[in-house]
């Protein structure tokens, strides 16, 4: 399957053709619509999103060698949350109660610590987690833009 970037996407729906997953696609392969086409740069600029906070937080994003570690063991991973917070917003979002040893090796995993971030700033507003790379980011702009698309 060919990848082909959203803004070539968006400049193909622009210039008024049809969205297909290659240049010259058989009949029947399914089109993206406007909405769709949307969704999936919301859902990348999120991501990114989520890549500089992670970075601003500990100095990388994605999956790393060794367990991360801030202010004396009390926040850990990418995102450098408190153990307790995963607890919390895990069991509001699916209801799973994680002990501590469970949520910090959840806090390790850079991809289930960015869903548990994405809940947290995209469904429950708590871009105040992060104070300072709050400010640095400037996430409540990015938030913002993102709500729109």
């Amino acid at each position: 399957m060919k990848v082909v970037p959203v803004s070539m996407l968006l400049a193909t729906v622009a210039l008024g053709g049809c969205v297909q997953s290659g240049p010259s696609a058989p009949a029947g392969t399914p089109t993206l619509s406007m909405a769709e086409i949307r969704l999936s740069e919301a859902e990348l600029r999120k991501d990114e999103m989520l890549r500089d906070l992670a970075t601003c937080e500990s100095g990388g994003h994605g999956e790393t060698d060794h367990p991360i570690y801030g202010f004396r063991g009390l926040y850990v991973g990418r995102f450098q949350f408190m153990p307790r917070t995963v607890i919390n917003y895990v069991l509001e979002m699916d209801g799973t109660q994680l002990t501590v040893k469970e949520a910090t090796d959840l806090a390790h995993d850079y991809d289930r610590a960015a869903r548990v971030a994405k809940y947290m700033i995209f469904e429950r507003g708590r871009i105040s987690e992060w104070p300072m790379c709050n400010r640095k980011l400037g996430l409540a702009r990015q938030v913002a833009e993102i709500q729109k698309m």
